[in-house]
């Protein structure tokens, strides 16, 4: 069984820093891309960044190109999203997801999503 479990989130002032994690299961991780997507309150969801299966290759939105950084750790089955110099509007509910390699922006499995919240 597919899991994708999330931690990291909760409330930073802006300017400030989070990290997200995304431990993987039941599948070999290191043979897939993986994506962050993220859905703000009262908006549909969108997509925040990828990277290719061996960590090599990493895509952003221009909303958060120079602030936010994927990576992963393939021996640890984790992905991860540091986040800096955070703004209000990146106030949203982050999804890890993992995508139908070769594609990277279509996407089978999705974490639960953690919260982030930035405000003052």
């Amino acid at each position: 069984e597919v899991q994708l479990v999330q931690s990291g989130g909760g409330l930073v002032q802006p300017g400030g820093s989070l990290r997200l994690s995304c431990a993987a299961s039941g599948f070999t991780f290191g043979r897939y891309h993986m994506n962050w997507v993220r859905q703000a309150p009262g908006k549909g969801p969108e997509w925040v960044s990828a990277i290719d299966s061996g960590g090599g290759s990493t895509y952003y939105s221009d909303s958060v190109k120079g602030r936010l950084t994927i990576s992963r750790d393939n021996a640890k089955n984790t992905l991860y999203l540091e986040m800096n110099s955070l703004k209000p509007e990146d106030t949203a509910v982050y999804y890890c997801a993992k995508a139908i390699t070769p594609s990277y922006y279509a996407m089978d499995y999705w974490g639960k999503g953690t919260l982030v919240t930035v405000s003052s």
